[in-house]
């Protein structure tokens, strides 16, 4: 029986029907595509014969459905069918040839219709049934594990990927260990216990923007938000609780993000901040910054139709809005038009919210056939940058006050323009919680418990001592074997070993490899993987060497053991041609990788074997890719940090790749120089805090240069005005806006948005403009300076005027190991030496005796020395700064106010801040 390309479809369906859905259908399906004489490809044909198996997998037991809506699941069927067709190479289904149960086949379908690409290339069938496994005897042995309804259970308790982290084994670590800790209680209570145990085990701490894996951050012992919640939503689900990461791209009051979790208990989603336990769910550090908050939202996997506002639908996930969850909320509709006036249908539409001194998008929306699109945020403002066929357009929204906004299609890069925007965020608030003194007394003495559970963990951790007695056997440099070391934390143990298992002779590249990596790849990456890079490359002692050919951090993906295989993979012919002409290894990439950026819609890492073996990669994993080959073969190569370009080093010059062009090419520069005339409060503005420069590409979309301290090491330059601009700098040819702005106490920014073009081999001089408020510094309320405290250090009670002496003062009441004080002393730290100038006092107050021992300064950096501890046991100051300036919530911390001997205030700021340090100043130059 043979095929024809035209009947194959009506054949096969009288093959199935005629068999009743039996595994002899499977196998006559397989025989008919495998015949010689068959006409359909072998991909075709395997494509067909695993959607046939599913379809009969999906028919034969009415109760062992995984999926029960016979639409999902055909739609599930489909979408896995499309995946496994565009990837054809590396035998990535083979899982699906094993023995599954009717549930297991239809679970992993799902998993694998909506997988991102890298999560197919990089991990193992076994590794996603074993997880299902473990996940269906959750929901088996569980007592909620029947109440969850068929949809959240397959959203939000099923799938392994939480955001953007590397996937480990931890669903079936974590279940081993909590499933009895958990057992006996109800499901809301379960929550709150699993968040006491992710508290013993991490806790806060800022790191760069890889998210390392729920095991890693244990191993750590703390991670930034994005990896607490990762890590909590992980545990969460491993004991069959529903569970997602909810996050806020960027706050509109103050720069910096967030991220937390939401768990899923009876009919309701509940919000809890990971690792930072409360006495009740709904109750968060973030009460009061959410309720500010401008959008939140969160990414489901797979294709979701529950009840929240749909922002986006990809491939692989549904973005969903949850805002209205925590904030009051307006819908604005945009209407987009070009140049003539006419409807703009499939405009795109960026929703930006100012932070970090730029214009950061939060939100990606078309425009319909009439040029319309909408979007519900927190009542503030946001940008609007709208593009379309390499035209563009801008406008400011306040939402809640425009109910609708047009935006006109009226620039192309190259055209001038100027723009000063108030940009006024939502008002201050709190999401109201109600919880008792007794049950605060309480969850504290347990989250002490926790501390002292996981510091006797870290205390395991290798010390200096330890360190330099390691360097002195090895021979190694003391202080930097103690950096590696210390820096390692819960890895130390790979550290050593690579250390200890390198040869004499090749220690110092050793450690010139360990030097080149980031302090979270110390804390992750294996021993083999290190040594794999070491002993795999050759060549020079020079920076060259080390930072573009040993070094195996490309970007931000997981440092693995990719250099010996593709040495061995790669050949011979390839290899000696790209070593005498690196443009021959651009060709060949290509040729043979195809882009499916739509396999990959959060550009999560493919890591580089696995683009090897499945010959397709998304963008960024693509160029990641080429890096990893050209290193392997000894070429420098790089992807530049300040613009993202693809790069090889042919001597004297880094040539850019341009993966459409046909031949490399050495991007033509000019040059801009910024003036600046300080103002009172702002010597020296900084990248990142006051200033950002964006290139306009040529679609008319925004990108913003990453000058960040750090970035520039073969440049040369900082990360301020008179480090970057003060004296011409190289930039590539193009057209650029320079964005600025000041923030205000309350939140709202003074900015602006200036255009400007290089022209090749010319300077560019610009004018860099911070706006200022010239109101002049006002009382905003009045304390008692004749209120007393008690210093930390003995306990002898005094009063605040007593202490500060005469003029003005600042003082704090701190929430030790709470993560918006963490940020209000790292950022009283960065401006140490501007506080030590003023020569004021400063007094920082704890609740009690217990936070005053909790609190390490030396967490924060160098504090100005005009510090003074004391504890408010009785909350006698805490209470009057509460009455005197009106404050909601006097529990939401940290709270600092500015005052002078009369006890009349000037500044207050409380909860989540960032930039502390610099609006004080910004107050105390103006008094």
């Amino acid at each position: 029986m043979t095929l024809s390309a035209r009947g194959d479809g009506r054949n096969l369906k009288k093959i199935v029907s005629g068999y009743a859905y039996t595994v002899r259908s499977i196998k006559k399906v397989y025989y008919i595509c495998t015949k010689q004489n068959t006409i359909m490809s072998k991909e075709k044909c395997i494509a067909i014969y695993l959607s046939i198996f599913l379809i009969i997998a999906a028919g034969c037991s009415k109760t062992g459905h995984f999926i029960t809506d016979k639409v999902i699941r055909e739609q599930v069927v489909n979408d896995f069918q499309n995946k496994q067709t565009v990837l054809s190479n590396g035998d990535l289904f083979s899982i699906f040839n094993e023995q599954l149960t009717g549930e297991e086949q239809e679970a992993l379908s799902f998993l694998y219709a909506y997988m991102p690409l890298g999560d197919i290339t990089d991990y193992s069938g076994d590794f996603y049934l074993k997880n299902i496994r473990t996940t269906f005897q959750a929901k088996t042995e569980m007592p909620w594990g029947k109440e969850i309804p068929e949809m959240i259970f397959r959203h939000f308790v099923l799938p392994i990927r939480v955001n953007n982290e590397n996937l480990d084994e931890s669903r079936m670590l974590f279940y081993e260990e909590l499933k009895n800790r958990v057992k006996g209680l109800s499901l809301y209570d379960a929550v709150l216990e699993v968040n006491h145990w992710c508290h013993e085990k991490v806790i806060y701490t800022p790191s760069d923007s890889r998210t390392s894996s729920p095991l890693a951050s244990v191993k750590t012992a703390y991670g930034r938000c994005g990896e607490e919640s990762v890590f909590t939503v992980a545990a969460l689900r491993s004991v069959g609780i529903p569970a997602r990461q909810v996050y806020t791209p960027r706050w509109a009051h103050t720069d910096d993000n967030h991220a937390w979790v939401e768990a899923w208990v009876d009919g309701k989603w509940y919000f809890l901040g990971a690792c930072e336990p409360e006495p009740v769910l709904n109750m968060g550090w973030f009460n009061g910054p959410a309720f500010r908050g401008m959008l939140m939202h969160t990414k489901v996997f797979g294709s979701y139709d529950g009840p929240e506002e749909i922002m986006e639908t990809t491939g692989c996930y549904t973005e969903i809005n949850v805002t209205e969850n925590y904030a009051p909320i307006a819908q604005c509709i945009v209407t987009v038009t070009d140049a003539d006036g006419a409807s703009a249908g499939n405009a795109q539409v960026e929703f930006k919210i100012y932070n970090y001194a730029e214009f950061f998008t939060v939100a990606n929306k078309f425009t319909n056939a009439e040029g319309k699109t909408f979007l519900s945020a927190g009542k503030g403002d946001m940008l609007v940058w709208v593009t379309k066929d390499g035209w563009f357009g801008f406008g400011k929204i306040s939402f809640g006050k425009d109910a609708e906004v047009s935006i006109t299609l009226d620039k192309k890069p190259g055209d001038t323009f100027d723009l000063p925007l108030d940009i006024i965020p939502p008002v201050d608030g709190s999401i109201p919680v109600q919880v008792t003194e007794e049950q605060k007394e309480k969850n504290a003495l347990r989250m002490e418990e926790e501390d002292v559970i996981r510091n006797r963990y870290v205390a395991t951790f290798y010390t200096e001592e330890k360190a330099h007695a390691l360097a002195n056997e090895l021979g190694t440099d003391p202080e930097k074997t103690t950096q590696f070391l210390l820096r390692s934390r819960g890895n130390w143990m790979e550290i050593e070993n690579f250390l200890r298992s390198t040869a004499t002779d090749k220690l110092p590249a050793a450690m010139a490899l360990l030097e080149t990596v980031s302090s979270k790849d110390l804390r992750d990456t294996p021993a083999s993987a290190f040594t794999d890079h070491l002993i795999n490359s050759s060549g020079d002692n020079s920076s060259l060497f080390y930072d573009y050919v040993q070094n195996p951090r490309v970007r931000n993906e997981l440092v693995t053991s990719y250099r010996s295989f593709f040495q061995q993979a790669i050949q011979t012919e390839l290899a000696s041609q790209a070593k005498e002409n690196p443009q021959a290894l651009v060709e060949w990439v290509k040729k043979n990788i195809s882009l499916k950026d739509e396999l990959n819609p959060q550009r999560i890492p493919v890591m580089p074997m696995g683009v090897w073996n499945a010959r397709v990669a998304d963008t960024d994993s693509r160029n990641i890719f080429f890096v990893s080959i050209a290193r392997s073969l000894g070429i420098p190569a790089r992807i530049e940090p300040v613009a993202g370009k693809v790069q090889y080093f042919a001597n004297p010059n880094w040539t850019d790749i341009d993966f459409e062009a046909s031949a490399p090419a050495i991007s033509a520069q000019g040059k801009v120089k910024a003036s600046y005339t300080p103002v009172k409060a702002l010597d020296d503005p900084k990248y990142y805090s006051h200033f950002t420069i964006a290139k306009i590409l040529p679609d008319g979309k925004l990108q913003t240069l990453n000058f960040e301290a750090g970035n520039q090491v073969d440049m040369g330059l900082g990360d301020t005005w008179s480090q970057l601009l003060k004296k011409p700098l190289p930039i590539d040819e193009g057209n650029y806006v320079l964005v600025t702005g000041a923030r205000m106490a309350k939140g709202n920014v003074l900015a602006n948005l200036s255009s400007f073009r290089i022209m090749p081999d010319k300077t560019t001089k610009i004018s860099l403009v911070m706006r200022e408020n010239q109101d002049d510094i006002q009382v905003i309320g009045s304390i008692n300076a004749e209120e007393k405290f008690r210093l930390a250090d003995s306990g002898e009670e005094k009063s605040i005027l007593s202490t500060t002496g005469r003029g003005y003062f600042v003082i704090g009441i701190l929430g030790a190991r709470q993560e918006p004080t963490n940020h209000a002393m790292r950022d009283i730290a960065a401006v140490s030496k501007d506080l030590e100038e003023w020569n004021r006092s400063i007094i920082l107050l704890f609740k009690d005796e217990q936070g005053r021992k909790n609190f390490d300064t030396n967490e924060f950096g160098t504090l100005p020395a005009t510090i003074i501890y004391g504890i408010d046991s009785d909350n006698r100051i805490t209470d009057m700064l509460a009455s005197a300036m009106k404050l909601p919530n006097s529990t939401i911390l940290p709270v600092f106010v500015i005052a002078d001997t009369f006890g009349r205030v000037v500044f207050v700021s409380q909860g989540y801040t960032i930039g502390l340090g610099e609006q004080m100043l910004r107050v105390i130059h103006k008094l």
